[in-house]
């Protein structure tokens, strides 16, 4: 074999720096519980794009708890799942909130069709308040006062009021929290006043025009 063969047969061989490795091929090709595709989800509202990241990966085992504010690069969906936890039954439990998220998943694409991904990024848009109170103290007095809500604090008290609807609907009754949780993403995504997230926020966004 010449010299100028063996080079092409060299450089033939030689990976190509540009190309992605094969684990981040994987994470990208990879599916969120096995099933559910989130690579091409879509956002409406730019304020709160950069706080919510959807990521295959539910369950990154704390990795974001050593640095403040570093829970906005978990995925959008562990933040569910925490948010879930974060009650006298459920303490601790992730595995079942895992399964409770993914079955509600599961009941969300069966009723609508959608990807249950895209619906929990539309209902936590839907549900975040814009505008909050705060007491502001002159002279001894209390005063209340409108201010906007921080873009990363609309993401969390979005998720704060699902996770509190789905306790409410499903503690003490027949219905199941993953059926409850399907019913909040669900009516939350299509602005349903009804639903406990959206009355939240509504109720928020009303006492603080009240306050201006």
């Amino acid at each position: 074999m010449s010299e100028s063969e063996q080079d092409a047969e060299a450089d033939a061989e030689a990976p190509d720096p540009d190309a992605p490795a094969d684990s981040e091929q994987a994470v990208e090709n990879a599916l969120l519980f096995g099933e559910w595709d989130v690579s091409e989800i879509e956002y409406s509202d730019p304020s709160t794009r950069k706080y919510m990241n959807v990521t295959p990966i539910a369950h990154t085992q704390g990795r974001h708890a050593s640095k403040q504010f570093r829970k906005s690069e978990i995925s959008l969906v562990e933040r569910l799942i925490n948010r879930l936890m974060q009650t006298e039954e459920n303490t601790g439990k992730k595995q079942q909130a895992q399964r409770i998220v993914s079955d509600a998943f599961d009941t969300v694409h069966s009723r609508t069709e959608d990807n249950p991904v895209q619906v929990l990024v539309e209902a936590v848009e839907n549900a975040a308040p814009r505008e909050e109170t705060v007491r502001l103290k002159y002279g001894g007095i209390s005063v209340p006062k409108a201010v906007d809500v921080a873009p990363q604090r609309r993401v969390d008290q979005s998720l704060k009021f699902i996770a509190a609807g789905v306790q409410g609907s499903s503690y003490k009754t027949t219905t199941s929290a993953a059926a409850a949780l399907a019913d909040q993403l669900i009516g939350a995504a299509r602005y349903d006043v009804q639903t406990y997230s959206i009355s939240q926020k509504e109720e928020t966004e009303r006492v603080a025009a009240a306050a201006r």
